[in-house]
């Protein structure tokens, strides 16, 4: 099925046929037509299946209509939960809209509010924005909701993970009842659910309608996934070895805490290998430099606390790194969901020391099927992981305080 058929607008196909998108995804197929009917819509997918183009696609179509802007006013509110993601869904816009009389801008904390607040005055049609900058934005009067038709909330989960849930809140209770309500989301838990009832308390007998795009597949079945059992103190050599045998040519690399960040660049460093890193504590015009040499291929191999897991879309990803395991499984599948986008072959490897066993059974229940295990020459395991056991279920905190006393 063509995009014209799903109902947008002759100058958005002309723009986007120009970058290259030529058939809808299944999130874009069923979501852009509920869309532009004007229903609320609460969405599933997982992440690089198209999710920003189903939202914004369908709103340039309903807002490309004659119409006189007030000043400090927005038609259209999408929350993300990081900078970087604020600022890829801002340049797709951009994109998208390029011959349309339509206007956008991001805006997200770390930088100076002052031009931000200078362009608001005008009035945006479709406004991206991170929470925190929204509140202090709106407390000191520089935007108003008054005006708003759609609010669109990216990326729930990532929300709820971030404990935004009270910022979120805040900015609902600000806003005309009287809006169109959007909810993307890679996973759906409780938090996110919490989200999607906030959307619908005004709107008694008007449910949203909800689409599910391939509930049981948690990552594409085109990324492929394999482990290396490790020592913690071999990580590095083993990373410097893969990347200079195997010869890659760019890779995403995670990793937990900052200073182990900085330490791995390091690292790498002595062994001939050019590398940088993102994390919180870097200012944010040093992140977007960092995030657009490794965009453009400059720098090959970045490492990224969580920071970086949504805000990253680079089409011809190679691969994606865990040289440190996550905790959630939903994070392990935000992570490897980097590579592999829009159809496009990825490769995900994950380092898994002993202490890694239980996240590495939580991660693999989740994914419904054990990963491929490889061994590397030249890096013997003193410390053996055991066999995988796919039916795991971690026990909760308070369980394992209970029975812990118990035992007292």
């Amino acid at each position: 099925m063509p995009f014209l058929k799903l109902g947008l607008c002759n100058p958005i196909v002309q723009a986007i046929e120009e970058l290259g998108y030529t058939t809808p995804t299944p999130i874009q197929k069923q979501a852009i037509p509920i869309i532009i009917s004007g229903k609320d819509l609460i969405a599933t997918a997982q992440t690089g299946t198209g999710k920003t183009a189903a939202f914004v696609l369908p709103l340039l179509t309903l807002f490309n209509k004659e119409r006189c802007l007030r000043g400090k006013r927005i038609r259209a509110l999408i929350l993300t939960p990081t900078r970087e993601l604020a600022v890829q869904v801002a340049a797709n816009i951009a994109e998208y809209s390029r011959y349309l009389n339509l206007s956008s801008m991001a805006v997200y904390g770390g930088v100076d509010s002052e031009p931000q607040q200078q362009r608001l005055i005008k009035g945006i049609d479709i406004l991206v924005a991170t929470p925190g900058r929204l509140l202090d934005l709106a407390h000191q009067r520089a935007l108003h909701f008054d005006e708003l038709e759609v609010l669109v909330l990216d990326e729930a989960d990532r929300m709820v993970d971030m404990d935004f849930g009270d910022d979120i809140k805040k900015i609902i209770e600000r806003l005309p009842a009287d809006r169109q309500n959007l909810l993307f989301s890679a996973t759906v838990n409780n938090g996110v659910r919490i989200f999607a009832d906030y959307f619908s308390a005004s709107k008694m007998g008007r449910p949203a309608v909800e689409i599910s795009i391939s509930p049981k597949a948690t990552t594409a079945p085109n990324i492929y996934q394999w482990l290396i059992t490790i020592d913690k103190d071999t990580k590095s050599a083993l990373l410097s070895h893969l990347i200079n045998e195997q010869k890659w040519d760019q890779a995403l690399i995670f990793i937990e805490k900052k200073h182990s960040a900085a330490k791995l660049v390091a690292q790498l460093a002595k062994r001939g290998i050019e590398a940088d890193a993102i994390h919180g504590d870097k200012s944010q015009a040093m992140r977007e430099k960092i995030l657009a040499d490794f965009k453009s291929g400059k720098l090959k191999y970045l490492i990224a606390t969580g920071v970086a897991a949504r805000g990253i879309d680079i089409g011809e990803l190679s691969r994606v790194v865990n040289y440190d395991l996550p905790f959630k499984p939903e994070e392990y599948i935000h992570r490897i969901g980097r590579t592999g986008r829009a159809g496009a072959s990825g490769e995900a490897i994950s380092f898994v020391a002993m202490g890694d066993f239980k996240n590495l059974c939580a991660i693999e229940s989740r994914l419904n099927h054990i990963i491929n295990r490889k061994e590397i020459e030249g890096f013997p395991v003193r410390k053996v992981v055991p066999v995988s056991i796919l039916n795991y279920v971690r026990k909760s905190k308070s369980k394992s305080k209970s029975k812990s006393k118990s035992k007292r």
